[in-house]
């Protein structure tokens, strides 16, 4: 994800890295070749035989517009839904870490370390999880410095590393009942923060397995190019020599729209307007450190954010 200052419009004008022109750079050539040739067959053909008109792209425009409302709409829910999910894990291990360092017992000082540690490598386990990366020694690379070396064995052989290790965090919270560190109090306290990050952890796996219908982009992805492909013919009588302008300007529009929707409809990948994950697992793994406070309580090695993942410029 790129997050940048707020530019003025002067500035916003000539953006280039995060912006998705840079991919609609051929399709807009086509666009351009398009034009020119409209213009040369409407002066140099003397029976012209394409004479579409405006009227029938008006029509279509319109509709065309509302279904990209539509499509734009959905995806943007999807984004905004991910980073709510990820805002509520960051805030629920947040409180399970509190408890956990608040614990009356001093001798359980170093659990309580190991648990908050742990609930840093759930994040960055989710995050591999969700961008399918969890399977490359890169990801277990990632979560050995945060686990405790037996959890670490039994995540690696796990398919669904998330989960091994919230049960673990379970395991740990009943160890510390039957130690009678806990009350009954506590205990539901510790459960029903586990519960919220279970809701949390599941709400991102569906909507990471859950794509927006199939035949839908296809409708909507194939009238736009059908749209953009014929439109110089239609304007090549009114528009003349600017031809090219125009068409450029309404086919970068509307492939721009489609574009963006394509990309932040899967909130979670690596595109440059998806959630910058890296960031915000960092982000969390700072503050549980500042909530341990303690010199043997060592900061892990942070997550790469990378330069498609997380700019500030």
């Amino acid at each position: 994800m790129i997050i940048r200052p707020k530019l003025n419009w002067f500035r916003l004008l000539f953006v280039w890295r995060g912006s998705v022109l840079p991919q609609l750079l051929p399709r807009l050539t086509l666009i351009f070749v398009l034009s020119v040739a409209a213009i040369f067959m409407h002066d140099h053909v003397r029976s012209y035989p394409i004479g579409l008109g405006t009227p029938p792209f008006a029509l279509v425009g319109i509709a065309l517009a509302v279904f990209l409302g539509f499509r734009n709409g959905a995806s943007y829910d999807r984004w905004w839904e991910g980073r709510k999910l990820w805002g509520g894990l960051v805030n629920t291990a947040r409180s399970l870490a509190r408890q956990a360092l608040s614990l009356p017992h001093p001798r359980d000082a170093a659990e309580s370390r190991r648990f908050v540690a742990a609930l840093g490598g759930l994040a960055h386990a989710l995050r591999h999880q969700l961008r399918g990366t969890d399977a490359l020694a890169d990801a277990l690379a990632d979560l050995a410095p945060r686990l405790p070396p037996d959890l670490h064995i039994r995540v690696a052989a796990a398919q669904f590393k998330p989960g091994v290790i919230l049960l673990w965090l379970g395991e740990w919270v009943a160890e510390r009942r039957r130690e009678n560190v806990l009350d009954g109090s506590a205990l539901l306290a510790f459960e029903r923060n586990l519960d919220e990050l279970s809701t949390l952890i599941g709400g991102c796996e569906r909507l990471a397995s859950t794509p927006l219908p199939f035949s839908y982009s296809v409708m909507i992805h194939r009238t736009i190019y059908f749209f953009c492909v014929l439109l110089p013919f239609g304007l090549v009588d009114g528009a003349g020599l600017l031809t090219p302008l125009f068409s450029l300007l309404v086919a970068y529009a509307f492939m721009a729209l489609e574009a963006i929707a394509a990309q932040i409809e899967d909130p979670f990948g690596m595109e440059e307007n998806d959630l910058a994950l890296n960031a915000i697992c960092n982000t969390l793994e700072d503050m549980l450190h500042d909530m341990a406070a303690d010199p043997a309580f060592e900061r892990a090695p942070r997550a790469a954010s990378g330069a498609r993942e997380f700019i500030v410029d």
